[in-house]
């Protein structure tokens, strides 16, 4: 991932769960200025086995390295509205929505969700690498506007995700909430693993059903729902993952990661995320330059979804070829896809080549591996 440049090792901010995680000796990295778990260690643990835990049963992420940044007062919808793309006057009291920040270019700042508490009370959350440069672009926009209070609380946050088709059955065992009646992309509130006032999300980053639970960031409270999701879980299987599992599986689901799929060089309409793009909401930053896209003929490049035909993996950065082998693009994100039991990546091409749906070579090392185009997502979770 493209992050923002970071601090000295020394000087890594961390989670209110990092001595669990190294307690636990996973494989700590410097992701975005944050000291992270990327994977925990085998025998019987590792990425694979992460990410297969969360496909089948369940597993815990911290992800309390992402920002939250709160928008309130009478202004805060027409701010809301002002700096993102889809559509917050749609959005039910305790309803989420998958959104973005737009330059004026029509490029993205970052990929968000928007929560709205009340009629006046917006919760953004937004990605780990670029909060402290999404807070200050928002000030920038929207920060002189009357009636709107901006503050950021990702320092009080710790955010937990239970992930998988047992993560009701296991978040269930800890609150007399009714999880099951929270839709996908809804929200409430109540007592989890005795912590009150939890905020409780149906949302998550890895194509499964699943939860994020927002509790206070001191280190008690967050161990003590750390260890209650894991004893719940355990019949289940359950696994802490980290950020490698995290990646292949929001790669396997069709989800965009920042400074891959989506960043400040790449529009919306280039992106596969245009969908929830809502230009007839009214004006908004980046509305008039996608618009004008638009009407000259729509964007010159998209981004492609990739299964490899010929053995090798399409890894970020490697140079994708015509079947002429003529350099037309670039991969954006390349893995191996555990669950699938294939190799896919995603690919910045031009659009005719995206249009065409034609097979495309990726240039692994010294060979050239064909791939071919397929549909978004990879994998769908199965229907209940």
């Amino acid at each position: 991932m493209t992050t923002p440049a970071t601090p000295a090792a020394a000087e890594l901010k961390k989670t209110a769960l990092n001595a669990t995680h190294r307690a636990l000796k996973a494989k700590m990295v410097d992701f975005g200025g944050w000291d992270m778990p990327v994977e925990y260690p085998c025998p019987g643990g590792g990425l694979i086995a992460e990410h297969m835990a969360v496909r089948t049963g369940v597993g815990l992420f911290d992800v309390s390295h992402m920002g939250e940044i709160q928008f309130r007062g009478p202004g805060s919808l027409a701010a809301v509205q002002h700096i993102t793309m889809n559509d917050a006057s749609k959005l039910k009291d305790g309803q989420a929505q998958y959104s973005a920040l737009l330059t004026p270019e029509g490029t993205f700042v970052d990929d968000i969700l928007v929560h709205r508490l009340s009629e006046n009370d917006y919760l953004l959350v937004v990605n780990a690498g670029t909060k402290d440069n999404d807070y200050a672009w928002i000030r920038r926009q929207v920060g002189t506007w009357p009636s709107i209070h901006l503050s950021d609380y990702s320092s009080y946050y710790s955010q937990l995700a239970l992930q998988g088709p047992r993560a009701l059955q296991t978040l269930q065992k800890l609150t007399k909430v009714d999880l099951a009646a929270i839709k996908n992309y809804w929200f409430t509130w109540g007592t989890v693993a005795g912590v009150p006032n939890v905020m409780i999300a149906r949302t998550g980053y890895s194509g499964e059903d699943g939860f994020e639970v927002y509790i206070p960031a001191d280190q008690p409270t967050s161990e003590k729902m750390w260890n209650a999701m894991m004893e719940a879980g355990e019949e289940f299987g359950i696994r802490p993952c980290g950020l490698g599992a995290r990646n292949t599986l929001r790669l396997e689901a069709g989800m965009p990661l920042y400074g891959h799929e989506i960043s400040d060089e790449i529009n919306v309409l280039e992106s596969f995320v245009d969908r929830w793009l809502k230009l007839d909401k009214g004006e908004f930053l980046g509305r008039e330059a996608l618009l004008s896209v638009r009407a000259n003929g729509g964007p010159q490049r998209k981004v492609i979804a990739l299964e490899m035909v010929d053995r090798g993996i399409g890894r970020d950065g490697y140079s994708v070829l015509d079947l002429e082998g003529k350099d037309i693009g670039k991969i954006t994100s390349g893995s191996p896809a555990p669950f699938l039991k294939t190799n896919i990546a995603f690919a910045l091409v031009p659009a005719s080549v995206a249009a065409s749906g034609a097979d495309v070579l990726v240039q692994v090392r010294a060979n050239q591996v064909r791939a071919r185009q397929v549909p978004m997502p990879f994998y769908k979770r199965p229907k209940k």
